[in-house]
């Protein structure tokens, strides 16, 4: 059994809790006059204390409580959300983070942090006074108007298997009596004789009265971190009787009711949409078996459509139903929406805003858009270097917007959408676009492109993401070193995706990072040509068409076919792979879009639809760009997968090598 590392839990449980803070943050630096931010920042603050000291990170616990009260002063309106607190908590949230990464290297960088928030929202952040107990004879001290009691009666016991998590019960006593004035009982009914105790299980009951105004969910926001499988009750104390009565516990006679909507831990009913926390690599070994499970059931199609037997042939598409589920099943497991990235973009347009001086409203869309979890995990950076390009680079300064008659906020929108089998994540800003002029200048000055060569925009723009390619005029510690873009694109062709960039000048810019939605498993149509056979990605394919005999007949080189009154270029793959066997009578062609170029692939047969297993080809093969992978058939043949866009350009360059050469020869 994998032995659960308490440590660990706390680090993956405080990493959610702390996105949410900067997520809290920034709406609040949006909307100062909302203090339900106030109070969600607070909350937050509050779990990962109260869990940092459970797990024994007692300088996350010690910075965060001061943290926190700076908070609470917000809530009690002791002071005011200004712009420059939620920058002072930001770096204050990045610096909880450091310390729960390594809790004894950055203990004395909190200091100044403290210091700014004290002067921020005032004196009293490490001076003040601990929770005064509440004496229920003296006016004043009791509930606030309209509450129906004095405190609180809290009963609970902790799950056997408490101690051995990490949970401790002096530290939840602990966090009870700064709500208040707590009288605590122990209950060792069920503790075991000597012999038979077991140090690691908690054995022990707790009974405790609370005497304060504060609310339910203050009190259960004390076992937040350990309410799954234990026993708690709270219930209100009455707000009559001397207070002797009210700390005296009740007898066994006399159970506190439990609250109302309020059920026993232990009995509660498991919660809906529960989730389970899996390792990435557990994820990654279940996706490789899968595939080898469908290129097995493959073979078994293969040997059962060969074969005469009907119960086989049953029992191979019982198999091929089941395996196809199961193929889903995985594929959606590693499926995550991608607002998990797009909530890091925000935090990054903030801090640039404030170091360019520039106004940016940031806007995002789609983030319900589901993307394979490696291709997310793989997004980051390249996006964040389209951001940045597009803040400083595409966004004006304010001066200069108001002098083009534009408003002086900037505005850069980040999207994502399926199209078919594919998302598209757009970067679009109302910038001043690409200088094309000046691109192409800095191209020939770099030796990218020759002085009299004839380039479209859509051509020139795709530079920038050369690398070493950069139009800035002077290096700064944003950009202008040109090694930003460079990293865009080879992601990209690692991703199997492709960029696509509209510019207008003066109207802004728009990136767009088409990729598949899986980088393992495809459906693709296999077709034939010659002998070997190749996987299509279905995902690309539009239509199949036959090859007119006129055509078939003509002249080599670039050829049309007119589908719908509308020309289609259509590349001959016999052609362009160097096939030597004789051609078919009856060629096929497959009609495929590459953004919003449609090609047409001829090829002497259509072979049928197949999962296709996606296999990585080898470092020798790596500069090999017509080719996505491999996959292996159900006979144990190899059948190589195009890469359609890379397959689209690699046969416009040989018809033009074609062309060239048929020139020639003609001249001579």
């Amino acid at each position: 059994m994998t032995q659960i590392d308490p440590a660990e839990t706390f680090r993956l449980e405080a990493q959610d809790v702390l996105e949410q803070l900067e997520q809290t943050l920034l709406d609040l630096g949006d909307d100062l006059d909302d203090m339900a931010l106030v109070d969600g920042a607070f909350r937050a603050l509050h779990t990962i204390k109260g869990s940092g000291a459970m797990f024994g990170f007692t300088e996350v616990a010690d910075f965060v409580h001061e943290f926190e009260t700076a908070f609470d002063r917000l809530r009690k309106g002791d002071a005011a959300p200004s712009g420059e607190l939620v920058r002072v908590a930001l770096g204050a949230k990045d610096h909880i983070a450091r310390l729960i990464a390594e809790p004894n290297a950055h203990a004395r960088a909190g200091v100044p942090i403290l210091d700014r928030l004290r002067a921020i929202v005032g004196t009293g952040i490490q001076a003040e006074a601990p929770p005064r107990p509440v004496d229920a004879a003296t006016p004043g001290n009791g509930p606030a108007a309209g509450d129906a009691s004095h405190g609180w009666r809290i009963r609970f016991r902790l799950p056997e298997d408490a101690l051995s998590l990490g949970a401790s019960p002096a530290l939840l006593l602990d966090e009870l009596r700064e709500l208040g004035d707590c009288t605590v009982l122990a209950s060792a009914e069920d503790l075991p004789s000597l012999e038979k105790l077991d140090p690691e299980i908690c054995h022990l009951s707790w009974d405790v009265t609370l005497l304060s105004d504060c609310s339910r969910d203050a009190v259960e926001d004390v076992f937040l971190f350990v309410e799954d499988g234990m026993q708690l009750d709270i219930a209100p104390l009455p707000a009559a009787g001397p207070r002797s009565d009210a700390a005296a516990p009740a007898g066994p006679s006399d159970p506190a009711a439990p609250p109302a909507g309020k059920t026993d831990r232990a009995g509660a009913p498991p919660r809906e949409n529960s989730s389970l926390r899996v390792a990435a690599e557990r994820l990654d070994e279940l996706l490789d078996r899968v595939g080898e499970l469908v290129i097995a059931q493959a073979r078994l199609s293969q040997i059962a459509a060969e074969s005469s037997n009907p119960s086989l042939m049953t029992v191979t598409e019982e198999i091929e139903r089941l395996s196809a589920g199961l193929r889903d099943t995985t594929m959606g497991i590693r499926m995550v929406p991608i607002g998990t990235l797009f909530g890091r973009f925000r935090r990054l347009v903030h801090d640039l805003s404030a170091e360019l001086g520039k106004d940016v409203d940031f806007v995002t869309s789609g983030e319900q858009t589901e993307l394979d979890k490696t291709v997310i995990e793989s997004l980051a950076d390249p996006l964040v270097h389209v951001i940045r390009n597009a803040i400083d680079h595409g966004l004006e300064s304010p001066e200069a917007r108001a002098k083009a008659g534009k408003p002086r906020q900037g505005s850069v929108r980040l999207s994502a959408a399926h199209e078919g089998a594919e998302v598209a994540i757009t970067v679009s800003d109302d910038g001043a676009g690409l200088d094309t002029d000046r691109i192409r200048r800095k191209a020939e000055a770099s030796g990218l492109i020759a002085s009299d060569a004839t380039l479209s925009d859509s051509e020139l723009h795709r530079l920038i993401f050369h690398p070493g390619f950069s139009t800035a005029q002077e290096v700064s510690a944003i950009s202008g070193r040109g090694v930003g873009m460079d990293v865009v694109s080879r992601t990209m062709d690692a991703l199997r995706g492709r960029i696509d960039v509209d510019s207008q000048r003066g109207r802004g810019a728009t990136v767009t990072l088409r990729l598949p939605l899986t980088l393992a498993i495809i459906d693709g149509m296999m077709v034939r040509v010659g002998r070997n056979r190749y996987s299509i990605p279905l995902s690309a394919v539009e239509e199949c068409v036959e090859l007119p005999p006129d055509i078939a007949e003509g002249s080599r080189g670039r050829n049309f076919l007119r589908i719908r009154d509308k020309l289609v270029p259509f590349l001959r793959l016999r052609e362009l792979f160097g096939t030597q066997e004789p051609e078919d009578l009856h060629q096929k062609v497959v009609i495929v879009s590459t953004g919003e170029q449609r090609v047409g692939l001829v090829v002497d047969q259509i072979l049928g639809n197949t999962q296709t297993v996606i296999k990585s080809l080898s470092r020798l093969h790596a500069d090999v760009e017509t080719f996505a992978g491999a996959t292996i058939m159900g006979d144990g043949t190899v059948a190589l997968i195009l890469d359609v866009a890379n397959l689209v350009r690699s046969g416009q360059r040989f018809e033009t090598r074609l062309r060239d050469e048929q020139t020639k020869g003609q001249a001579a």
